[in-house]
């Protein structure tokens, strides 16, 4: 429990000669943003992911067998737009191939644009998700968080992917002490998984009471936050801005 706390604490505050830097607790606030939007796509958007692809492959499944409240057509859209922005975020990841900073701090600018569209749009819409916001909220979340997912595969930060946890669990029970392992980053992993958990739950229970604008907007909050952060760090010569060899 001690060893958890430890790498817990040192994700949530990493120390100076922290080979990533700021990035973990960035990562951690992207992991919510990715809980709160999958909220609002299953909950508002009539049952698709537009973060968790392997859910969304899952549905097209059910979808194309006439499984009743899914939709093909939805789950493509969500899947497409997933791709498109996930090709946007390797060319960020190429530009800028020299400095993680510059990388998310451009990612997080994008995707808060694209989530902007959406507050717009939902608040012009009072709310009501008629066919054309929900199309238009598949689509912009959709390319937000394939950007996203991109982005933090070109990062590289261990156990921080903030899209995907089935290889943080896994690697959480398969490295702990019972498996025979030596459980490496068991606090970041946990966190991880928290991370998401809280973002689902916030926002679960925001769409649920019928504030689909509000939880749209702490979602733009959120990315405004790592963004700036990320542009205020960026401006050093610190070792964690190069990527790791």
């Amino acid at each position: 429990m001690r060893r958890l706390l430890t790498d817990a604490a040192r994700t949530l505050a990493p120390p100076r000669e922290d080979r990533h830097g700021p990035l973990p607790p960035l990562m951690l606030t992207l992991t919510v943003v990715t809980g709160l939007v999958d909220a609002v796509s299953y909950l508002a958007l009539g049952r698709v992911f537009v973060a968790n692809m392997t859910g969304n492959v899952v549905f097209l499944g059910f979808a194309l067998a006439g499984t009743p409240g899914l939709s093909v057509l939805a789950s493509v859209v969500a899947l497409v737009s997933f791709l498109l922005g996930a090709l946007a975020g390797g060319r960020l990841g190429t530009r800028f191939a020299a400095h993680r900073g510059h990388v998310l701090r451009a990612a997080t600018a994008v995707e808060a644009a694209l989530v902007a569209v959406t507050v717009a749009v939902t608040a012009v819409a009072g709310g009501q998700v008629t066919t054309g916001v929900r199309y238009t909220l598949i689509v912009c979340l959709g390319l937000g968080l394939g950007l996203q997912n991109a982005v933090a595969r070109h990062l590289k930060v261990p156990d921080l992917t903030t899209t995907v946890l089935t290889l943080t669990l896994t690697g959480l029970a398969a490295d702990s002490a019972p498996a025979g392992g030596a459980a490496p980053g068991p606090g970041r992993r946990t966190l991880s998984v928290l991370a998401m958990l809280f973002g689902a739950l916030v926002g679960a229970v925001l769409v649920l009471h019928g504030h689909l604008a509000l939880t749209l907007g702490l979602v733009l909050l959120l990315l405004l936050l790592v963004s700036v952060v990320t542009h205020r760090l960026s401006d050093t010569d610190a070792d964690w801005i190069r990527p790791p060899s």
